[in-house]
């Protein structure tokens, strides 16, 4: 992906270098894995994401997705130091800046196309541990949005573990995480997550994780159309597409269980299948259109 000298966005707040302790969290909308470090370094927390995702698939689900369900995340115990914040201008820094970018110029085009107005996300890097509208969170956790402070929350150590633990390594494979929360910003914005929110407090928990899977692909799907929309500037490279497909179908929930404990349990998935999460990014990628990602119309 040909990033570097493009537009970068101010909408970022670095964090990183903050110390903070506890790790309860509330509303999250999240990828399903765990932290690391690609470009900027970091710790490795592989033991903490396996731990979470052993509880996710026991049906625990401590990354409960919408705002009025508790996130327990235990507490890591982890303080990021003061002194050992990454420089504002590292490559960490600057990739994620230039991605927003990119997500702000196709959305903002989208919106107008449609007589409203896009209100940009901000992006928050942070080491190790978070505050937030939802809450407190781990590294562990993941990426996430959090709809009460209209916020896209992102460990920068986080893309190492996608690489060397769910082997999706790329820029485009990273590019489309980024995308995908900001999927849920464009879902908050349109009113879909306030509304499954509210749906969600009459629904048993195998019902919300159905629904919930709707609500995941379709962010998928966000984030292909975001991807038709790059393309269309010329700066993917040959393999970024298939660097994002791999990552989808690395995170989704019945390839994480059977690398977890060998099975899956079906009634538990709350993100949606390697083979959902690849149609629907894919489809948002073929068609460029948000109309082609109703998620929430027939099976998915």
């Amino acid at each position: 992906m040909e990033w570097r000298g493009r537009r970068q966005s101010d909408n970022v707040e670095d964090r990183r270098g903050a110390s903070m302790g506890g790790s309860m969290g509330r509303g999250g909308f999240r990828i399903p894995v765990g932290g690391g470090g690609r470009r900027g370094g970091g710790i490795g927390i592989g033991g903490i994401v396996l731990i979470l995702i052993v509880c996710w698939i026991a049906g625990i689900n401590p990354l409960t997705l919408l705002s009025g369900g508790d996130i327990n995340l235990g507490g890591s115990g982890y303080e990021q130091q003061a002194g050992s914040q990454a420089p504002a201008n590292d490559d960490t820094t600057a990739f994620m800046r230039t991605i927003l970018a990119e997500t702000e110029d196709t959305w903002n085009g989208i919106f107008e196309a449609n007589g409203q107005r896009y209100q940009e996300p901000t992006l928050v890097l942070f080491s190790g541990q978070v505050s937030s509208a939802c809450g407190f969170a781990s590294s562990a956790t993941g990426p996430f949005y959090c709809p009460g402070d209209r916020k896209v929350y992102l460990d920068t150590a986080f893309f190492q573990e996608l690489e060397q633990r769910f082997n999706a390594a790329g820029d485009f494979a990273e590019a489309y995480v980024v995308a995908h929360e900001v999927g849920h910003h464009v879902q908050n914005l349109l009113g879909i997550l306030p509304r499954f929110n509210q749906a969600r407090q009459r629904m048993s928990e195998t019902e919300a994780n159905q629904m919930s899977v709707r609500v995941e692909l379709q962010a998928d799907c966000f984030a292909g159309v975001w991807g038709k929309f790059t393309e269309q500037k010329g700066i993917l490279e040959r393999g970024d597409l298939e660097e994002a497909l791999n990552a989808a179908q690395q995170i989704g929930d019945d390839t994480l269980q059977k690398r977890s404990q060998g099975y899956v349990v079906p009634e538990s998935f709350n993100h949606g299948t390697s083979a959902q999460r690849m149609r629907w990014f894919k489809r948002g990628f073929d068609s460029g259109d948000m109309k082609a990602c109703d998620t929430f119309s027939g099976d998915v």
